[in-house]
């Protein structure tokens, strides 16, 4: 069975033919299914199906548009990360404990989707508790990138990434905290919206078997991915109205509209590397074909500035404050071992490795003057975009890498241009946006010398989400977009 019309088309583009009657639900519905089916197992994305319910839901959508029904999602067939609760399915976060713990409510977001109209199709693999740049458990196995079935599609949103290059539907809902949705949307060449801190409400993207409750975990969000950037806004509000269970968090849906409607209009500083961590040829070469395709759209772009945020400071202390709460959940002897590390560390010892073992060991105290930092580093955002409306930057040093997955993660390397860094050093990228809590969104530029996807973010100021997400709209009209893998393209 060859690939329909619909297997690669955008949830806009859906959308309208849905209301035009070119297509119904259940046909678009059935056609991702199909896709499934015929390419998944090769590549592993979908690890929980639904399709019964999704083909009775795109049943119910067909009936909503024959009554003249409007809604936003209505009759789109799309996934879900699996670490998000659906009512009926199982949630495990990849942990061999939790293989039989299944949702007895849906998390607010897929409420708010099914809400919409949407039709979900399934879930998509994940890390052990979404913790690797890679999307492999010992429940689900081993998430192929639709580029190379060698290579990671990223993490821990792989899943999703993977599923969206492949084309089982236009759109995925995803969670970031060290590049969960930039990374992946990189490395399988889509597009995905980190969205400003605490914008989203994650209750119900919740580990098992935790109940459901409204929570902020300090530096993690919850993101739409999509095929082409204009699918990103939609998904996006659907997701970001208050939970009605926390009171006083009414800015969601007042976002200032973007600076801008024109490239021409935009003040830009693009970086392209940075000694701490630097970045390999494809991807340099990418960015510099980027500068160049602005320049001539008349957008104003600076290659450095004074207000730019120290990146190695800044690093080190996003490495801090994400090892702090992450290690609340170690075990008891991973903890103290790594207590007993940090202790031997020499005083000046700055390295990423040195700064995310005194993470794990940070005592409230040094929390507490830690956050005091990234309050100042906010300020220093704030003010560089007073002169900038958007800093474009890598998200990774390299495109996709083969699996690895050997245990510890410090002992990882990744090879850029041929030098060997370490594997956990990567963070330094993605928590450019991450520390501050601002929005970054992540647009595909084109493929390496290898054929495989390369990238950036587009990091906006706070609260101004549909400033980076205008801009990747913008950008994906000059160098283009989304392109299927050639493996799976039929």
């Amino acid at each position: 069975m060859a690939k329909s019309q619909w297997s690669f088309a955008t949830a806009v583009e859906l959308s309208a033919a849905l209301k035009a009657r070119k297509a119904s639900a259940v046909e678009l519905a059935q056609d991702a299914i199909a896709r499934i089916e015929r390419h998944d197992g090769k590549i592993n994305a979908i690890c929980v199906r639904d399709f019964d319910r999704a083909l009775e839901a795109a049943r119910a959508a067909d009936a909503a548009l024959a009554r003249g029904e409007n809604k936003p999602l209505l009759g789109i067939p799309l996934t879900v990360k699996e670490s998000y609760n659906v009512a009926g399915l199982h949630t495990t976060w990849g942990f061999v404990p939790q293989k039989d713990f299944i949702a007895k409510e849906d998390a607010l977001a897929i409420v708010r989707v099914k809400e919409a109209g949407g039709v979900i199709l399934g879930k998509t693999n994940v890390p052990v508790g979404l913790g690797d740049w890679q999307s492999y458990n010992d429940i689900y196995g081993t998430t192929n990138n639709p580029f190379d079935l060698g290579r990671t599609p990223g993490g821990s949103s792989g899943g999703s990434s993977a599923a969206l290059a492949a084309g089982y539907g236009p759109l995925s809902l995803g969670s970031d905290i060290g590049g969960s949705l930039r990374v992946p949307a990189f490395h399988c060449g889509v597009y995905a919206h980190k969205p400003t801190f605490a914008l989203v409400p994650s209750r119900g993207h919740t580990p098992p078997p935790l109940p459901p409750l409204p929570f902020d975990r300090d530096l993690a969000v919850t993101g739409p991915m999509a095929r082409c950037a204009a699918d990103l806004s939609p998904l996006l509000d659907v997701m970001a109205a208050p939970d009605p269970l926390e009171a006083g968090k009414a800015y969601s849906l007042a976002l200032p509209p973007p600076r801008h409607a024109a490239l021409k209009d935009f003040r830009i500083l693009l970086i392209d590397s940075d000694p701490l961590l630097p970045t390999d040829k494809d991807i340099r070469a990418g960015i510099e074909n980027l500068a160049t395709t602005l320049v001539q759209a008349g957008a104003y772009v600076a290659r450095q500035s004074p207000l730019l945020p120290d990146f190695a400071a800044s690093s080190r202390l996003y490495m801090r404050l994400l090892m702090s709460l992450l290690s609340a959940s170690f075990p008891p002897e991973i903890y103290a071992g790594a207590q007993a590390s940090a202790a031997q560390l020499a005083a000046d010892d700055m390295s990423l490795r040195a700064e995310r073992l005194r993470g794990i060991a940070l005592s409230h105290r040094d929390w507490v003057a830690a956050s005091g930092g990234r309050t100042r580093l906010r300020a220093q955002w704030r003010e560089l975009f007073k002169s900038f409306d958007a800093v474009i930057c890598p998200i990774m040093p390299t495109p996709a890498y083969p699996h690895d997955h050997s245990q510890d993660q410090e002992q990882r390397r990744i090879m850029i241009d041929g030098e060997a860094h370490s594997y956990p050093d990567q963070l330094a990228w993605p928590g450019i946006a991450t520390l501050p809590g601002l929005p970054a969104t992540a647009i595909p530029l084109g493929l390496s010398r290898g054929g495989l996807p390369i990238g950036v973010q587009i990091v906006g100021p706070w609260l101004e989400d549909r400033t980076p997400l205008k801009l990747a709209e913008l950008i994906e009209r000059e160098v283009g977009g989304f392109i299927a893998p050639p493996m799976f393209d039929d």
